[in-house]
C-alpha cells in the first residue's frame, strides 16, 4: 500500500503519559512509557459495551478516559511526526495502536500502521476487536509484528456478564478463541497476546487456568488488575486484593516461563492458590527476581499507572523493584505468613 493513497483519521488520541514523552504535552513523570499508547478518536463511544470500560456504549465516564488513564486528542499528522523524531532519538522503542469497535475500525488501524511505518522504524503492536484472517495478513504485511485480541474475563460465564450477550456487545466468548487461534496462525506463537482482568468474579483457579490455556495454544496472556472507573457498569466493584493478585502474577509468571503448568498446582477450596508446584529454591529465585511483578505485555511494553494510582497499591510495576518492595511482595505473597510456606520441598 502506498503511503500517498491512504486516507488518515483526521485526529488520534494518545495515553497522557505518551504525550508527554512525545513533547505533546508537558509534564513529569516518575516513569516514562517505552511504548507510545495511541487510540483511534471517534465524536461516538464504542459499539461495544464492556462493563469495566470508560468507552462503552452506554458509560457515562469522560470520553477521554481508558482505565484511569485522560487520552487527548492531537492532529493525527502530527502524533506521526513526533513518533518519528522520538524513535530517531531512542525515547521510545514501540508503538501500541489500540482501537474502539466500529465499522471503519481496520482501515483506520492498517492505514494507521503504514503512515508510521513510513516515518519511523519502529515496532508495532495492535489491539482490535477480532479481525478475519485475511484482515489480520494485511496487518501484518502492512508491518504490525503484534497483535492483541482480548478475553478480559477468564470464564465464559464472566465473559458473558461483562463484555458478552448480557451487555448487548457484538462479542462472544467463541469467537474470541477462534480469533486468537487464527492470530497464531498469522503472526506465530507468541507473537498474539490477550489481556485477562483479575478482579472480575473469578476464582485464582479459574484465572489460572485460563492462563494455561493461553500458552498452550501460543498466546501470551497480559495481566491487569480491574480498575473501577466512575460512570461505567462495574463502578461499584472493588480491585481485586493484592495478595490475590500477586498470587496469580506468580502462578502467571511460571506457566508463561515453562516453570510449572496449572495441573501441577494446588489450590483450596476457595479456589486460591496454596501451591505452586515447583521446588522452594526455584520459588524464592522467582520472586527476588521481581520479573513476576513487572507489568506485562509486548516487548517494551511498561504501561505506566495503568491500574495503580502513584500513591498505590501497584499492581505492575513498570521499573525494577527496590529491596524494600521485593520484601513487600513476600509479605502479600504469604497473606500473613511465610511466604515459603508455597511451593514444594
Amino acid at each position: 500500500m502506498n503511503v500517498k493513497e491512504i486516507i488518515l483519521p483526521q485526529k488520534i488520541r494518545v495515553s497522557a503519559g505518551s504525550a508527554i514523552v512525545l513533547e505533546l504535552l508537558k509534564g513529569k513523570i516518575d516513569a516514562e512509557p517505552t511504548t507510545v499508547y495511541l487510540l483511534t478518536h471517534r465524536e461516538s463511544k464504542c459499539q461495544a459495551n464492556c462493563g469495566f470500560c470508560p468507552q462503552a456504549r452506554t458509560s457515562t465516564s469522560r470520553a477521554d478516559m481508558l482505565s484511569r488513564v485522560t487520552w487527548p486528542t492531537f492532529p493525527t499528522d502530527q502524533v506521526i511526526s513526533k513518533v518519528g523524531v522520538a524513535t530517531e532519538k531512542n525515547k521510545i522503542k514501540r508503538v501500541c495502536i489500540q482501537t474502539l469497535n466500529y465499522l471503519e475500525a481496520f482501515n483506520d488501524i492498517l492505514n494507521l500502521t503504514v503512515a508510521i511505518k513510513s516515518s519511523a522504524k519502529i515496532p508495532i503492536s495492535v489491539s482490535c476487536q477480532p479481525l478475519s484472517h485475511a484482515q489480520m495478513q494485511k496487518l501484518a504485511k502492512a508491518g504490525v509484528d503484534r497483535i492483541s485480541i482480548a478475553l478480559d474475563a477468564a470464564t465464559r460465564k464472566l465473559f458473558d456478564k461483562v463484555k458478552g450477550i448480557l451487555t448487548q456487545s457484538p462479542y462472544t466468548w467463541e469467537n474470541q478463541l477462534q480469533a486468537l487461534e487464527k492470530a497464531v496462525n498469522v503472526f506465530g506463537r507468541n507473537a498474539v497476546y490477550t489481556h485477562l482482568i483479575a478482579g472480575l468474579g473469578e476464582t485464582e483457579q479459574e484465572m489460572i487456568e485460563a492462563i494455561q490455556w493461553c500458552v498452550d495454544v501460543g498466546v501470551y496472556p497480559s495481566l491487569f488488575a480491574f480498575t473501577p472507573i466512575p460512570g461505567t457498569t462495574l463502578e461499584t466493584l472493588p480491585q481485586p486484593s493484592i495478595e490475590s493478585y500477586r498470587r496469580i502474577q506468580l502462578a502467571r509468571h511460571l506457566i508463561v516461563h515453562g516453570k510449572a503448568c496449572f495441573k501441577s498446582m494446588k489450590f483450596n477450596e476457595n479456589g486460591s492458590v496454596v501451591d505452586f508446584g515447583v521446588p522452594m529454591q526455584k520459588l524464592e529465585k522467582t520472586i527476588e527476581s521481581g520479573n513476576p511483578f513487572y507489568t506485562s505485555g509486548c516487548p517494551h511494553c511498561n504501561r505506566p499507572y495503568y491500574n495503580e494510582r502513584p500513591s498505590g497499591p501497584m499492581y505492575n510495576y513498570p521499573r525494577p523493584l527496590s529491596p524494600e518492595e521485593t520484601n513487600e511482595i513476600k509479605k502479600q505473597l504469604g497473606t500473613g505468613k511465610s511466604v515459603w510456606t508455597f511451593g514444594t520441598s
